[in-house]
């Protein structure tokens, strides 16, 4: 098994005692790992694939557009150095989540901005964000926010040369734009 290039750890790893994870999709996935790879608390981020329909797709098959799949990053993170609402507003002001099925330039439902919960808390604090920041978005003139929040179906990992791509490939690209508008944190990080 391939370790992390940052952290140095297994990729695929379980979560460890007193860590939870998460799974984001916010267009290309590249510049999402790294924004979640610097953050203080995060114990692993994964590229790959999730919400699809087929199993162990490869990046080729998913960049077609036809597998269901959306292009996500799956963080191992410790709660309590890093909450969930703090992923949340990471989420919401690095994407623009009014886009439907594309970011950019980047075009396709692989590119959809989506957040997969793995329990009744992170649907909970997923949902209450949404309205949140749809109303911020709303009284600065934006459309109306595209995310799907689904329960957490398989996630299945990238190939290796697609994990840690912006590290192993600084000037690589990265399509990570939010609109501007700042996220809120209800419950801020612990201390």
């Amino acid at each position: 098994m391939t370790d992390h290039a940052i952290f140095h750890r297994p990729l695929g790893a379980a979560v460890p005692q007193g860590h939870d994870q998460a799974i984001f999709g916010m267009g290309c996935y590249w510049g999402v790992e790294r924004l979640f790879w610097k953050q203080n608390g995060i114990w692993l981020t994964e590229v790959g694939f999730a919400g699809g329909m087929v199993q162990n797709p490869t990046y080729e098959q998913v960049k077609r557009g036809d597998t269901g799949h959306a292009e996500v990053v799956r963080i191992i993170y410790d709660s309590s150095l890093i909450s969930y609402d703090h992923l949340l507003q990471l989420f919401w002001e690095n994407h623009d989540p009014t886009q439907g099925d594309r970011q950019g330039n980047d075009i396709g439902s692989q590119y959809r901005s989506l957040i997969m919960v793995f329990n009744d808390s992170q649907r909970a604090a997923a949902e209450a964000s949404k309205i949140d920041y749809g109303n911020r978005l709303a009284v600065q003139g934006h459309g109306a926010i595209t995310t799907e929040i689904v329960e957490a179906t398989p996630f299945w990992p990238a190939h290796e040369a697609h994990q840690q791509y912006l590290h192993k490939n600084p000037d690589g690209y990265c399509g990570l734009k939010g609109t501007g508008v700042e996220a809120s944190i209800p419950n801020p990080d612990p201390i």
